[in-house]
């Protein structure tokens, strides 16, 4: 007896006409709603697939009438398929220059628009969507006749804005205020562009996205956005309401097929099935030409006409993503809850292409401090806030988070384009950052520093280090003293005060090297050590530098002076040996003991001096270099870390060149360097005084190349702990996440902790400069610092490379302390050689500090708009914060004058309503937040 796939088999074999192509889609349709009805139709659907067959055996083909006739035998059925209902979106999915120019992107978003717009101008119900500013800002600048076209469609409802973020961004290594900026810019930018309401963009639509952080909800929600579109990271449910730690959520849909695909019947046969999964009658379908774009093609729209006309087949529509999202938000229906992250994929894209994540980290860094700096000397010495300029920035460093630009699965044009929007970013921000930091410093009374006795005739200090210090990411070290005496202004962007080294740069100094001192503002001796003995040159100046330890108040300055006329100290030099003595490394200071393996320069042991406790485990080589064979089995090299084949410890070809034990031990440090292969690296691991950190400071000058079928080289950094470890702490976009050991590379923002069981016990954690990939696993932390994948790009990583991160213990405890302590590396306090004068600041200041509360700040910056002359309100500063422990409480902040009145805001930095409380208690502001939640807060001055 033949089955009803039997038979339908017979009516698909009876040829390739119209009318047999469109009866066996039919039929194919009535066996898959049949089924969802729990076979409530399949004698129906017999007797039909019977009366076909033997049609078919008389004429050899599907006839119109034959057809027809069939179609009528479904009478029953035909009623039950349109009350479903698909919703065709149809979209051009444009990578951002992933396999191509810039240029070429361009041409790809301009030559599918303008099929857009011909086709709408041809099929009156046809509608399209797009996603992304970025390509209306490519209409705006290259065809801005075109985007006048676009707007009319808008208005007509017939194409769709579907953008809410810059570009389709990578959802794991951009930090949480990047991802915050990307709703605001792009609904800035839109809204004003297209003439349309901010508050319609509601979908966040990230089709190609490699995974998806914990606090995406959350960052959303706060955005204004409800609803989101994905397609790789999780394998549930397609239709769920995806939930953050802090409670918010939005109502996902998980692409069940592709993204990329032409219109066929074949496409709609899911729809019963899914429908009835959950207890909705409406599908969608997003069809179209992606990646290189090209959209959805007349075969298409012809087809959806079409097939919307066949008795036995749900209604076909011509719709938008947002009416599909709307129609799930109003269906009443129970959608299953997700929460956590929805992750992972592509593992290798946390590594490779390591200068544009380089780019990435350095960037977001330096806009965080001069939006902050800029914004307080904005509102306490009339500096101008320059909105519009760090829009620029922004929109630069945006860009290149498109899920394939920063996870580096491009080309060498992408990266080269990539490298120039950081450049273009960084000269936006250093330029602001400097500016804003030297008018504050203008304003500090440094008269008393005066040196009475200087001929000034002579003196070529001034104006000295034009730029220095710029290739290092920090502002320029140029100086405007003179002298034997010489004033630095010491600068914190963190929200803790911090007691900590810092390195300052002397330009041509003519004093007794030997008889330098530091003075705090209160006139106290303050510790300094010379880095090096004599003086460097630099484009027609000298000079030397030095490590100098100073406390500086949070968001604030402190004011140090160096003077010649004090006791001579002990100057590093090089002495002929009188006697040898047995070879003995060893790093230690009031709080950690580090001793070093004399012959391979592996740490061998690593003691927290408190508890007495040994961090590290001396049966396996710690604190290595290592380079690992991936297997190449898997392809996608950039995208893919393959097994690890071999593993190399590079640490057995040492050569140990320095070890450094100066006077007063501000800081001690060895210098090794390891030659492998190809390639050779440079090591300076260093401690400071009365710190539990071993930071470490790598140039490499990497030439190892992946091969097909040969391996993908990988440098890797171990440190295995002394431990039982229960599971490892990460930090991710406006948080941190807890994850169980795992023998894979994981994301994180800057560090990972290798969390143990006991409480009140110190943890080893592995924090970074500008590396996102990770492995905890076996009671390890491991850091891949460079991989050469070989395609698309067959040579991404060739050349020198600098990168730093250190070791520190720990409390695993506090989430906020290891924000802060990972905030603090990446963010080292900057110094400014000042000039004497006066003025109205003190010398040493904080002009906002956190007096309560798990939080920790996101951003300072100046509301969008201001300052300008429409602006009603002056001296107002935005603050983003976000709950670090998950606890309800309260956050105080004070301030160096009293607010006038404090209102939250939302991302979009609209006024909002919430049953959050806040109130003004004379310089202090404080409010209450809810775990692991946002707040935006306005404060007035």
């Amino acid at each position: 007896m033949q089955t009803l796939e039997d038979k339908l088999k017979s009516v698909k074999d009876s040829g390739t006409d119209y009318y047999g192509k469109r009866l066996y889609s039919e039929l194919e349709f009535a066996i898959e709603l049949s089924k969802a009805k729990s076979g409530k139709y399949d004698d129906l659907i017999d007797k039909a697939m019977d009366y076909s067959v033997a049609e078919v055996s008389k004429t050899g083909s599907i006839s119109e009438e034959i057809c027809s006739h069939a179609e009528n035998m479904l009478f029953q059925v035909a009623k039950e398929a349109k009350r479903y209902r698909v919703i065709c979106a149809a979209h051009a999915h444009i990578d951002m220059n992933w396999m191509w120019r810039w240029d070429e992107t361009a041409a790809v978003a301009l030559d599918t628009f303008r099929t857009m717009l011909n086709l709408m101008d041809e099929y009156p119900d046809f509608k399209f969507s797009q996603s992304q500013a970025s390509v209306y800002r490519i209409m705006e600048d290259y065809d801005p006749d075109m985007l006048s076209e676009v707007k009319k469609r808008i208005d007509e409802g017939k194409w769709e804005v579907t953008a809410s973020t810059w570009v389709e961004c990578d959802k794991n290594m951009p930090n949480g205020e990047s991802l915050s900026r990307q709703l605001l810019y792009t609904k800035k930018y839109l809204s004003k562009l297209l003439g349309i309401d901010p508050n319609s963009l509601k979908i966040d639509f990230e089709p190609d996205t490699f995974g998806h952080s914990v606090n995406i909800p959350e960052i959303l929600s706060d955005g204004g956005v409800k609803y989101y579109y994905h397609c790789r990271g999780y394998e549930g449910y397609n239709i769920y309401r995806w939930t953050a730690p802090s409670g918010k959520s939005v109502i996902a849909y998980h692409e069940p097929y592709g993204y990329n695909s032409d219109i066929n019947p074949s496409m709609f046969l899911f729809v019963p099935e899914f429908c009835r999964n959950y207890n909705i009658n409406t599908a969608l379908k997003v069809y179209g030409v992606g990646d290189h774009g090209g959209g959805p093609t007349r075969r298409d729209i012809e087809r959806i006409i079409d097939m919307n006309k066949w008795p036995v087949f749900p209604r076909i529509e011509f719709g938008t993503f947002h009416e599909y999202f709307n129609y799930l938000d109003n269906s009443g229906a129970d959608f299953p809850e997700v929460k956590g992250e929805l992750n992972f994929v592509f593992t290798g894209c946390y590594t490779t292409q390591s200068r544009i994540k380089a780019g990435n980290r350095i960037t977001e860094a330096v806009l965080n401090e001069a939006e902050a700096f800029s914004a307080l000397s904005s509102l306490y010495t009339g500096f101008k806030y320059r909105n519009g300029s760090f829009s620029k920035a922004w929109e630069d460093v945006l860009f290149n988070q498109f899920h394939d630009i920063i996870p580096g699965s491009g080309i060498i044009d992408t990266r080269e384009y990539a490298m120039g929007n950081y450049q273009r970013a960084l000269a936006i921000a250093n330029s602001e950052k400097s500016k804003a930091l030297r008018n504050i410093a203008n304003l500090i009374d440094t008269r008393e520093y005066a040196d009475p006795d200087i001929d000034i005739k002579e003196t070529t200090s001034e104006g000295a280090g034009v730029g220095f210090g710029v290739s290092d990411f920090k502002i320029s070290q140029c100086d405007r003293g003179k002298g034997t005496k010489r004033v630095f202004t010491v600068f914190n962007p963190a929200d803790i005060d911090r007691e900590e080294n810092v390195e300052i740069t002397v330009w041509d100094w003519q004093g007794n090297i030997e008889s330098i001192i530091f003075m705090d503002s209160y006139g106290n001796i303050v510790p300094h050590m010379l880095l090096k003995n004599g003086f460097d040159y630099y484009w027609g100046h000298s000079y030397i530098k030095i490590l100098l330890e100073v406390k500086v108040p949070s968001y604030g300055y402190s004011t140090y002076v160096m003077d010649g006329g004090g006791r001579e100290i002990e100057v590093p030099r090089s002495e002929y040996p009188r006697v040898e003595k047995e070879d003995n490394f060893i790093l230690e200071n009031s709080r950690v003991k580090i001793v070093f393996d004399k012959n391979n320069a592996s740490i061998r042991s690593f003691i927290d001096k408190k508890s007495g406790e040994e961090m590290i485990d001396a049966a396996k080589p710690s604190g290595i270099f290592r380079l690992i064979e991936e297997d190449t089995d898997k392809q996608m090299t950039a995208w893919i870390v393959g097994r690890y084949m071999n593993i190399t410890n590079l640490n057995r070809d040492v050569r140990i060149k320095n070890i450094s034990y100066p006077s007063g031990n501000l800081r001690q440090g060895i210098h090794y360097e390891i030659p492998f292969r190809n390639s050779y690296l440079k090591v300076d691991a260093y401690l400071d005084d009365n710190s539990t950190a071993l930071k470490y400071d790598v140039e490499c000058r990497w030439l190892e190349v992946g091969e097909n079928g040969v391996c993908i080289p990988q440098l890797n950094f171990i440190m295995p702990v002394n431990y039982k470890v229960a599971s490892y702490v990460y930090d991710v976009p406006f948080g941190t996440i807890e994850r169980q050991p795992m023998d894979m590379d994981v994301p994180a923002g800057n560090f990972a902790l290798a969390k143990r069981s006991e409480r009140g016990k110190k943890a080893v954690m592995l924090v970074t400069n500008n590396k996102y990939g990770f492995r905890g696993f076996e009671n390890s932390i491991a850091v891949t610092l460079i991989r050469s994948s070989y395609d698309p790009d067959p040579y991404p990583e060739l050349g020198v490379h600098k990168f730093s991160f250190e070791i520190q213990l720990a409390d695993g405890t506090s989430r906020r302390a290891l924000i802060d302590s990972s905030y603090c590396f990446n963010h080292p306090m900057s110094t400014l050689p000042v000039g004497v004068h006066g003025g109205k600041l003190k010398k040493i200041n904080g002009f906002v500090s956190l007096e309560e509360g798990n939080v920790a700040v996101s951003a300072i910056k100046v509301p969008e708009g201001e300052p300008s002359s429409e602006s009603d309100v002056k001296n107002r500063l935005i603050m983003r914060i976000y709950e670090t422990e998950g606890k309800n409480g309260n956050a105080v902040f004070k301030f160096y004058s009293e607010p006038k009145r404090a209102y939250f805001m939302d991302i979009n930095e609209n006024i909002i309503e919430t049953d959050s409380t806040i109130e003004i208690m004379g310089e202090k502001v404080k409010f209450d937040i809810k775990p692991y939640s946002i707040a935006n807060i306005c404060i007035e001055f």
